[in-house]
């Protein structure tokens, strides 16, 4: 039998398949590849000029940002690559990231189109109109989702090769709790949600729902609107591994949950031992486990953190032979 594919491996993990050997990781956002590579990522270049590229200078660097990811995968051994453009910007990249890696790595992009933390120029007035407007903002919420799976359905529903994975990246939660209330959250969310799950499902695309902070109280709906994996299981918002494990294992794939804030302030002893613990809460209590920190790779953290992480991982985090 051969050996199977990173893609492969990543996707058996969201099913919650056994597995022998390393164990799947990914980032939603790798932004140290100056540090690594000594090249710009893509999100922070500057595209004032691209209009006035030629069709093969703009072919030209959708290659590099294509390669960029490719490398970050390859380094680090990544099971999938999350490409940070809108569907129609990401097909040149996508097809460039195909034609040097083939079908090696799970492809996603984000897909998210339900409410979430409202920034602070708008809080007052998504409050307000959840009180006062409670029909139209459903009404929205169901126009949101509606114009999101018809986007990716008309990108990709000819080029089914080019996409794996959507990412649901819509932030629920503080590190105290859910911004909305539970009830609130099963009026303007959850509906909105499993239907947009569901959507993808339909066109063969596997979904990783992200939110920050503690989900715990809305945990249950989440779960119940069926996303294929849960990201980042995040620390700082008091959420364990282990116990979302113990309730949800057998319902949903998990991803993380390194601590971010140890990664970048915390001692090396602290980082290592957070590490081993996320590997083993991850690992333990059956299959369905995707390693990776509890947000991104983000910039300032010190790449040597990470390299540190990703070192444990190689050494440490392989289940063992049937």
């Amino acid at each position: 039998m051969s050996e199977m594919t990173p893609r492969e491996r990543f996707i058996a993990a969201l099913k919650r398949q056994p597995l022998t050997g390393r164990v799947p990781t990914f980032e939603l956002v790798f932004f140290l590849t100056m540090e690594a590579f000594g090249v710009v990522h893509h999100s922070q270049r500057h595209f004032g000029q691209w209009n006035q590229m030629s069709k093969e200078e703009q072919a030209a660097h959708y290659k590099s940002i294509a390669e960029m990811y490719v490398m970050t995968a390859e380094k680090y051994e990544h099971n999938a690559i999350f490409v940070h453009e809108t569907p129609a910007r990401a097909v040149p990249i996508l097809e460039q990231i195909r034609e040097i890696s083939g079908n090696k790595y799970f492809l996603m992009l984000h897909g998210d189109a339900t409410y979430e933390v409202p920034d602070g120029n708008h809080m007052l007035e998504f409050t307000y109109r959840m009180a006062d407007e409670p029909e139209e903002m459903q009404a929205q919420a169901d126009e949101r989702v509606k114009i999101k799976l018809e986007e990716y359905y008309n990108v990709f529903h000819n080029r089914p090769e080019l996409i794996d994975g959507a990412a649901l990246c819509a932030d629920y939660c503080l590190n105290v709790g859910p911004f909305l209330s539970p009830t609130q959250f099963s009026e303007f969310v959850a509906p909105y949600l499993e239907k947009l799950i569901a959507g993808y499902r339909d066109m063969g695309i596997y979904t990783i729902k992200h939110s920050d902070g503690n989900i715990m109280p809305i945990i249950d709906q989440i779960v119940q609107c069926k996303p294929d994996a849960l990201h980042s299981l995040d620390p700082q918002g008091g959420v364990s591994l282990a116990e979302v494990k113990r309730l949800y294992g057998d319902k949903v794939a998990l991803c993380g949950n390194v601590n971010c804030g140890l990664l970048q302030t915390g001692t090396d002893e602290e980082v290592i031992a957070d590490v081993r613990r996320s590997l083993r809460e991850g690992m333990e209590g059956g299959p369905g486990y995707i390693f990776c920190t509890s947000n991104c790779v983000y910039t300032g953290m010190p790449l040597r953190r990470y390299e540190m992480m990703n070192q444990i991982w190689r050494e440490e985090g392989n289940y063992p032979a049937k």
